[in-house]
């Protein structure tokens, strides 16, 4: 292993998910954003093994080791003032998913609070849905309907309240979007685009993904107010501990959520992984890292 580099841990990793976003750069998408050679994963738990000098306190901690190298590798090297601690409560399966989906959903409610509004979710099927619808009602949202393409996620949408809406379903899709005071969308495409023509006046269509991999296709005139999310753009500093304070505020939240079921794959058989995160249906596939 080559010489850390100060201010730097080195992390063990022990389970990292494999998610949309950790794909899609893979197909070329971000170029203008990687350089390569590179390892993908861009979140997931370990525990430090090696720390430069000044910052032996963080030998032995449990971290997420954000915003440094890939996350897909038996051993992460990352800036100390991106790892954040994982308190002993909350267990390595559910920290290993802590980042992408639940900080993505937490910041996106604090930028567009949703309390006595009516709530539209696209691919309500994701984890990241799954915050969103869960977390809008706590934070006072008086309706959420969830527009879903796969009948396996029916169960799980309607336990978190979530009322669903079809993909194939043209027209409940336009009463739901003309009911909606904010939609919070990760298809893009055709989805996307008659949503955001249904939507009323002054009501708010956030775009967070594109999983359709086609762009929203704006109407000449529309009610709506578009905003696009992007993660990286909202991330608090790292430097003043701004990730710790947010962090703070989604742990109690992750304890107290039901989490959707993960499949646990050995890091030897990382192929069958991205194949089964494509099937319909599939749960949440995670790395161990531990098992060679």
């Amino acid at each position: 292993m080559p010489t850390l580099a100060a201010g730097w841990l080195r992390v063990a990793m022990t389970y990292a998910p494999v998610n949309p976003s950790d794909l899609i750069p893979v197909t070329g998408a971000y170029a203008h954003r990687i350089d390569l050679p590179a390892t993908a994963g861009y979140e997931g738990v370990g525990h430090v093994i090696e720390a430069a000098d000044g910052l032996s306190h963080w030998l032995g901690r449990r971290v997420l080791p954000l915003r440094g190298e890939g996350t897909w590798q038996f051993i992460v090297d990352c800036p100390a003032s991106h790892a954040v601690c994982v308190p002993e409560t909350v267990e390595d399966q559910i920290a290993a998913r802590a980042y992408i989906n639940p900080l993505a959903a937490w910041t996106m409610l604090r930028r567009w609070p949703v309390r006595n509004k009516t709530v539209l979710l696209s691919g309500a099927g994701s984890n990241c849905a799954d915050y969103l619808g869960h977390w809008a009602y706590l934070q006072g949202a008086a309706h959420v309907f969830g527009i879903y393409r796969s009948q396996s996620r029916l169960t799980r949408m309607r336990e978190l309240g979530i009322e669903p809406v079809s993909i194939g379903d043209e027209s409940h899709i336009e009463l739901a979007a003309r009911r909606a005071d904010i939609t919070f969308d990760a298809l893009g495409g055709g989805v996307a685009s008659h949503v955001i023509a249904s939507m009323p006046e002054a009501s708010v269509f956030v775009g967070y993904g594109l999983l359709s991999g086609l762009p929203i296709r704006m109407p000449g005139k529309r009610s709506a107010s578009y905003a696009r999310f992007h993660l990286r753009e909202h991330l608090p500093g790292a430097g003043d501990g701004g990730m710790d304070e947010a962090f703070a505020q989604i742990w109690p939240r992750l304890k107290d959520f039901d989490m959707a079921p993960a499949q646990i794959f050995p890091a030897r058989r990382w192929r069958e992984a991205i194949e089964y995160q494509a099937s319909p249906g599939a749960v949440k596939p995670v790395l161990d890292l531990t098992d060679f």
